[in-house]
């Protein structure tokens, strides 16, 4: 894609999954990759594999509902790249889900501790990358869900944390767009990571894909993708806007 080479990124929580993904596949495109994780080990595995591919990587460990450790990731970033181009917003706390029930009934712990790293989170990486974003006119790509639009009658933490994204990726672009900044969402459907692929029971799996129009579930290749797209030249006339990228399953 145009106008990847030579850039700088950050994947705020890219030790596994999408975001592991997203990294190698923007390594793959001449981006220098900051792999931000809660792993270190998640985080340090996906430099290693970007290094030894060519690519240049850098690994930290960082806690997305620390303010001075979301800094320290972007610092990380400016002082070994010199500067930023990209932040890609991506990490979430599933610990509770199995407990983010409805808003009678949900934890206030599950609720605070979802919007601290789901909500807050993307917040403080918004802080701290903008200055240096501003620097390049540079782009943020947030993860967001279609739980924050189609209305489900449980996970109201997630769900309110992913509306509150939206709200932040559009309040982004539109204080900043005219600065030169992008700000954009990207809502997963069900995507079959490595580490779902042998857990997720087929009945699931059959139900996702009867739900969806498309032949397949996603990969997390699909999200990549669409990250890279975003952070490319080729999408420069796109700010501001909520991407499915879903095999169809929400039409919009």
């Amino acid at each position: 894609m145009r106008g990847l080479s030579n850039k700088v990124a950050v994947i705020a929580g890219g030790g596994n999954g999408i975001g592991a993904v997203t990294a190698l596949r923007l390594a793959g495109e001449g981006v220098s990759v900051v792999v931000g994780d809660l792993d270190r080990d998640g985080a340090q595995a996906v430099a290693e594999r970007i290094e030894s591919k060519g690519g240049r990587a850098l690994a930290v460990q960082f806690d997305m509902t620390d303010d001075a450790s979301v800094g320290a990731l972007v610092k990380a970033a400016v002082d070994t790249y010199g500067g930023l181009d990209f932040m890609h917003a991506n990490a979430a706390d599933f610990s509770n889900i199995a407990l983010d029930t409805d808003a009678l009934n949900v934890p206030l712990e599950v609720f605070d501790r979802t919007l601290a790293v789901n909500l807050r989170g993307y917040l403080l990486c918004t802080r701290h990358a903008l200055p240096e974003l501003l620097k390049r006119r540079g782009a943020i790509v947030y993860t967001t869900s279609a739980a924050a639009y189609i209305g489900e009658p449980e996970r109201v933490s997630y769900g309110v944390s992913k509306s509150g994204i939206n709200a932040l990726m559009r309040h982004v672009a539109s204080r900043w767009g005219k600065e030169g900044i992008r700000a954009n969402a990207i809502a997963p459907g069900l995507v079959v990571t490595e580490k779902m692929r042998g857990t997720l029971p087929e009945e699931f799996k059959a139900y996702a894909l009867s739900m969806a129009r498309s032949p397949r579930l996603g990969e997390p290749d699909d999200i990549a993708a669409m990250v890279a797209f975003l952070f490319s030249d080729d999408s420069a006339w796109i700010n501001g806007q909520v991407i499915s990228v879903d095999g169809g399953a929400t039409l919009r």
